[in-house]
């Protein structure tokens, strides 16, 4: 009978270490997971660095609303000059926000400024059409067109090329660049690789470019 005893006193010991100490055990476990989860998310972190505000504006869009870049505020958002009937580079380009829509459309911490070069055709109707061709279902992505100098002016403070060239395709020129910018309204960029300069704008035309606005949307739209 001792020994029976002794036994049902070691499984009691056994049953209360069990209930009292395994969850502490395991919750250290759980913590420790959690903090070197944090160091990596932080270890991973691109230094993203801050070019400088972004220019201020005041365009229609394709609902001929009134958009300025106070309507921005607070949103990731990306800055494109771009003409709907460019022959060349546009079309890579508006494919690479498609995608882009597809993956962060959805956040409404996010939005996109297209803005035309070619007033004239680009009218908030005719960008209106554009955009159902394209099938852009984000409220925050705006098709913006207003006057021809204004316009011009904008692109010259984004230090973006744009111009007239009766020679070119479509008549126009422009950069396939993006400008991102934070949710201050500020353009931000990563480092070129192994070097210590931002490459200030990011190529809409190619995938590396895409994928970089990938990682560095997520990134910003996490701050």
């Amino acid at each position: 009978m001792k020994k029976n005893y002794s036994y049902i006193w070691i499984s009691l010991i056994v049953l209360i270490f069990g209930i009292y100490f395994v969850p502490k055990i395991v919750g250290r476990f759980k913590s420790a997971s959690v903090v070197e989860s944090d160091r990596l998310n932080v270890a991973n972190r691109r230094e993203l660095k801050e070019i400088g505000k972004a220019p201020a504006f005041s365009f229609t869009n394709q609902d001929n609303k009134s958009i300025t870049n106070a309507d921005y505020e607070g949103k990731v958002h990306l800055v494109e000059f771009f003409f709907s009937t460019c022959p060349t580079i546009c079309p890579v380009m508006n494919e690479n926000m498609v995608k882009l829509q597809g993956e962060f459309g959805i956040d409404d911490r996010f939005a996109i400024a297209s803005i035309t070069i070619d007033p004239e055709t680009d009218t908030p109707e005719h960008l209106k059409e554009h955009a159902k061709f394209l099938k852009v279902t984000m409220n925050n992505w705006h098709f913006l067109t207003g006057s021809e100098d204004a316009i011009f002016a904008l692109a010259k403070k984004f230090n973006m090329y744009v111009g007239k060239n009766d020679d070119a395709p479509g008549g126009f020129e422009h950069s396939g660049l993006f400008a991102l910018i934070d949710k201050k309204g500020k353009i931000r960029s990563r480092n070129m690789e192994n070097m210590d300069y931002p490459i200030i704008y990011y190529d809409g035309t190619t995938e590396e470019g895409v994928q970089m606005l990938r990682e560095d949307i997520q990134q910003l739209i996490k701050e």
